[in-house]
């Protein structure tokens, strides 16, 4: 039985789904993400190699001149590389996130887009199966590099490596979100790479990431400001509290907010009336 709608015919069958065809759907995305993470050991490589070098040469540098006082979540006083580790977790969450979305990006070059979005779920569950799958991978990369952290002497204590968890999910769900928003309105993939540059960087370096908020305050009150309207600042934050199983609650509310925020704007630029369709139209008539 067809219901017609329009020129459309469209399977009554496929009108409702119970939990079990969404939690297929959801698995079969995940497992296609993990295959194609798999298959390309570079992409872990790599994830690895950026805050490696900043925890072995760059923190070793910086040891003798960034000293790091006594701050919250923090008793005592931390080396460099303890409290950058945190931030480092962070460049991994957030370069994961943009290549989650430069695959995006190629997938719907390539064609293989269409067919995950002409599926007869929502639209909006497969981009979110899609970030799911994506901080997934992120996450992995995370714990991969805490791992090797951990026989360089930067160690935090034995219940915050899972007690992170939900704040390294939090995170990896707002940068993935993000990632994604971008990836909505980028036509080409040749144009990610510098796109993108305006992004991470950006986000990276003006955050609390390498420096506490109050030395960069007293460098350049203006940069502060700057620090403070970045998202990736709380982001950091909350898996800094996180690490000493402490919630830092505004960082919780802004980085939940900039979740919700990002995935709706992911979800409205993805419609077909309003989103990729109408930019491959404009693309195809120029």
């Amino acid at each position: 039985m067809t219901e017609i709608s329009g020129n459309i015919s469209i399977p009554t069958g496929y009108s409702r789904f119970g939990l079990m065809q969404y939690l297929v759907c959801l698995k079969g995305i995940l497992i296609r993400e993990g295959l194609r993470y798999l298959h390309q050991r570079e992409r872990f490589i790599s994830s690895l190699v950026r805050p490696l070098l900043w925890l072995f040469i760059f923190a070793a540098g910086f040891r003798q001149v960034l000293g790091v006082s006594i701050i919250p979540p923090y008793q005592t006083y931390v080396l460099y590389e303890v409290y950058i580790t945190p931030g480092l977790c962070g460049m991994i969450l957030l370069f994961s996130g943009m290549q989650s979305s430069l695959s995006m990006v190629y997938d719907r070059e390539m064609g293989n887009m269409r067919t995950l979005l002409v599926s007869p779920f929502p639209r909006w569950f497969l981009l979110i199966s899609k970030l799911l799958a994506g901080v997934a991978v992120s996450i992995v990369q995370v714990y991969a590099f805490l791992f090797i952290a951990w026989f360089w002497g930067v160690k935090a204590p034995p219940a915050g490596y899972l007690l992170t968890l939900p704040a390294l999910f939090l995170a990896g769900m707002m940068l993935g979100a993000l990632g994604m928003l971008l990836s909505s309105m980028i036509k080409q993939l040749e144009n990610f790479a510098g796109i993108m540059n305006f992004v991470i960087f950006p986000m990276y370096f003006a955050s609390s990431a390498l420096y506490p908020l109050w030395r960069v305050q007293e460098a350049s009150p203006l940069l502060y400001k700057i620090c403070l309207l970045n998202p990736f600042t709380y982001a950091v934050e909350l898996v800094r509290f996180a690490f000493y199983g402490k919630i830092e609650w505004m960082s919780f509310i802004v980085v939940c907010g900039f979740t919700l925020v990002f995935i709706t704007g992911a979800i409205i630029a993805y419609d077909p009336s309003r989103g990729l369709v109408i930019k491959k139209q404009e693309g195809g008539n120029n």
